[in-house]
């Protein structure tokens, strides 16, 4: 089964605080429906750009995928 990374973007002077804002939703997201994560977190791309993410199972992405609608996706690498 592949691990993917469903990934959130952010951009302006408030991206790095909107991502961890958002970070906290898919957190008690995952809690509340009981997702099984491989991890997630914040990534800082560049000044004005931030990520939040979700690592998951392939099985796991229709149903988070069609709730919290990512920005886009990527396999995720270990």
């Amino acid at each position: 089964m592949r691990k993917l990374k469903l990934i959130w973007d952010f951009k302006g002077e408030d991206a790095e605080l909107t991502a961890k804002h958002h970070l906290t939703h898919l957190q008690e997201y995952v809690q509340k429906e009981e997702v099984q994560v491989i991890t997630s977190g914040i990534e800082h791309i560049t000044g004005k750009h931030h990520i939040c993410f979700l690592a998951l199972q392939e099985e796991h992405m229709p149903q988070v995928r069609d709730a919290l609608k990512p920005h886009r996706g990527q396999l995720w690498q270990d």
